[in-house]
Parts: C-alpha cells; structure tokens; sequence
C-alpha cells in the first residue's frame, strides 16, 4: 500500500493515473492480503495494454480496491468483471462503481478459485488481472485455472503480478510471455494466450 495516503480510520486512498477518470481518487479498505497495485506499476502496465483496452471485456481477479478495474474502464473497455470474496472491499468496490457511475462494471462477490472452478463465461475475456494476495501461493493453480476452455479469448492478454522472491512460478506452456519487470518486492509480467492446437 505504498503511496496511498490513509482517509479516515480503515480507509486508504488510491488516484486513477489515464483516461476519463484521470485523478479521481476512490477509497478503499485497509484489509489483510489487499495490497492495491502501486501507481508506477499501473502506468506501465497500461502502456503495455494500450492498444489492448479499447473494447476489451476485462477480468479482474482478487479485484481488491478495483485499481485495475477502475483503471481499465477509465480508458475505454467494453467492460470489466471484478471478482473478490472480503466483504468490506466488496462494499466499497460497489460504492466506487456507483461513484463513477460504472455501469460497465459487474462485481461477483466469490472466492476466485472456486468461480473459475464452478462457472464458465459465455464469452472468452480479452484482458485478464492475476493479483492474489502474496501469501496465498495461488498464482499457478489460478492461472491452470483460467487457461481451461472458455475463459480466454485468443490472444487474450494477461496480467500477473507476484512477489519477486517467488521463483516457483511457472505460467502454463501456451502463454508466451510478452513483458516482465520488477518494481520493489514486485514481479509484474505480461503474457499471450495461445490457443492449444493454434
């Protein structure tokens, strides 16, 4: 939560960096594994997605303060499916939306893994955000889990954010991997989904 200036007892602050929403600030709540991504790493990131997010469908999982939702719906997609389990970030995600008056943000109140597990989308995402807490070790079971039918779109873009001590990581085989950098104790990267078979 570096940089983020705190707003009242339990809240924190976090500013949109691009697109019609640019500096708007959105609270959000102080709660355990909620670890927003940082300005730098958003800017970056959506310089890499630039030609990506215009009409995109967007997934964003363990959406937590909505950062990239927020930030890739301020910059033209289609539309965004935010999915996260704590209430409180639930609550505020709803009040965010209601701020900006997002209608083209749908908020699942879920745990990731069991919606991957237990739903299937009618259409594949463009653009998809991994960004579970740290602590969890969930990013190779998610990422198996989103690369199953359905879920991506060919050539789909996704995001995966993880701690840079983490050197268990590996992506599935057909994702070629498209940027990395890291920032801090933060490993971000940008892969490509290619179709099995393709």
């Amino acid at each position: 939560m570096r940089g983020n200036k705190t707003q009242g007892k339990g809240q924190q602050k976090l500013r949109i960096i691009g697109g019609q929403w640019r500096s708007r600030q959105l609270s959000f709540p102080v709660a355990p594994g909620l670890r927003p991504t940082g300005d730098r790493i958003r800017e970056t990131l959506f310089n890499w997605l630039a030609t990506d997010i215009p009409g995109a469908r967007c997934l964003d999982l363990f959406a937590g303060s909505g950062a990239l939702s927020f930030e890739a719906l301020s910059r033209d997609t289609a539309s965004c499916t935010a999915i996260e389990r704590h209430p409180d970030a639930v609550q505020q995600l709803r009040d965010n939306k209601a701020l900006l008056e997002a209608e083209n943000l749908s908020i699942i109140s879920a745990d990731c893994q069991q919606y991957l597990q237990q739903t299937r989308p009618k259409e594949g995402y463009h653009i998809v955000f991994i960004d579970p807490p740290f602590d969890k070790q969930l990013h190779c079971s998610i990422c198996a889990a989103i690369n199953s039918p359905g879920w991506l779109a060919p050539g789909a873009a996704i995001y995966v954010e993880l701690p840079t001590a983490d050197n268990s990581f590996a992506a599935p085989s057909n994702w070629k991997q498209l940027q990395e950098k890291v920032a801090g104790e933060v490993k971000y990267c940008l892969y490509s989904y290619i179709e099995p078979g393709a």
